[in-house]
């Protein structure tokens, strides 16, 4: 094909027209005809020449990789304290070396079994009563149409967020506390006491009642930006079909945060072995260590405060490869049901 001109009334107009090639037509790379192969092929660049080239995006790079590298990647070699007797006065390089014998200790000693035990059944109720709430919360917040109310609701529900569990833990004590605000009521109506937070057998459903009322107000974010990426028309679709509120939020809405919910529930998985540190090292004095011991305090009571550092380093040691076991195999079995996943 090649381009020609004609001339017309309002001047000079592009026209196309074909070239039928002759046997006198030379073949070349100039050819309109030629075959790509007969085409010389671009220079590629080297890889440190387009690093160069986009140095400007990869300059925004720079501090989360410096980030990752400082706080995730170098105190990882930290973990060869757990196979020492790891002293402070001595460092790491001089303490003695003692192979798996943090290990061993780890898995005699029975504190570790009770803590394992109560971690798992905190962070199982966690998963079964927490990890729905958010969910719940932002369908019911997607059902309201007045954005005012909406909004209120809204506030309200992520203010805990912002509160320290220090000034969160007063607030319970102080109304479910022996001299709270409950047992005031009650004597104040000639009914007996009843002290909630230093219940062991409570411990537990308060731990998890206490976490969701603290972050199932932030938990509802991730879910009502994921019901706000739904396309409308299969909303306005389902109604014209007659299908109710009901049916749209489990045809429409449930399905399109699917993969989210997914993804979250891996993540929670991942953090199995850990649980929040600060709000049961608050509370586990008042009902003992046999109900309110978790991992996390152990590692705090045995390591810091008993000087067991090689011991500590060996649970948290556990605790990351337990993690990072969960987390590969439930994204296996995530791509095994044709979902996503994490990675």
């Amino acid at each position: 094909m090649a381009r020609t001109f004609c001339r017309s009334s309002e001047g000079r107009i592009p026209r196309m027209t074909s070239v039928v090639r002759s046997e006198s037509t030379p073949l070349g790379p100039e050819s309109p005809t030629a075959t790509s192969a007969e085409l010389p092929r671009p220079r590629r660049k080297s890889l440190w020449s387009r690093v160069w080239y986009e140095r400007g995006m990869y300059l925004f790079i720079i501090p989360g990789f410096l980030f990752f590298v400082v706080f995730r990647y170098i105190p990882l070699l930290g973990n060869v304290v757990a196979f020492q007797d790891y002293s402070p006065f001595l460092g790491v390089l001089h303490s003695q070396w003692i192979g798996l014998q943090n290990f061993v200790n780890l898995v005699t000693n029975p504190d570790v079994v009770t803590a394992i035990e109560n971690t798992l059944i905190i962070n199982g109720l966690q998963i079964i009563f927490f990890f729905p709430a958010p969910i719940a919360l932002a369908l019911l917040l997607n059902s309201i149409l007045s954005q005012t109310v909406k909004r209120v609701i809204q506030t309200v529900v992520y203010l805990p967020y912002f509160i320290g569990w220090v000034v969160l833990v007063s607030v319970w004590q102080s109304v479910l506390g022996g001299d709270g605000l409950l047992n005031q009521t009650l004597t104040s109506h000639g009914m007996g006491p009843i002290n909630l937070m230093s219940n062991p057998d409570l411990f537990k459903p308060m731990m998890v009642l206490q976490y969701i009322w603290k972050y199932v107000g932030w938990g509802t974010i991730i879910f009502l930006a994921a019901i706000s990426k739904v396309d409308p028309a299969l909303y306005e679709s389902a109604a014209m079909d007659g299908a109710g509120s009901l049916r749209r939020m489990w045809h429409i809405t449930l399905p399109g945060i699917r993969g989210i919910t997914i993804l979250l529930l891996i993540l929670n998985l991942g953090n199995i072995l850990t649980t929040g540190f600060e709000q049961i090292l608050l509370q586990e004095p008042a009902v003992g260590a046999d109900a309110g011991q978790v991992l996390d305090t152990f590692v705090y009571f045995e390591g810091i405060v008993g000087g067991q550092w090689g011991l500590a380093a060996a649970v948290g040691l556990v605790k990351g490869v337990v993690g990072s076991i969960l987390v590969i195999s439930a994204n296996k079995i995530a791509h095994m049901m044709g979902e996503a996943g994490v990675f």
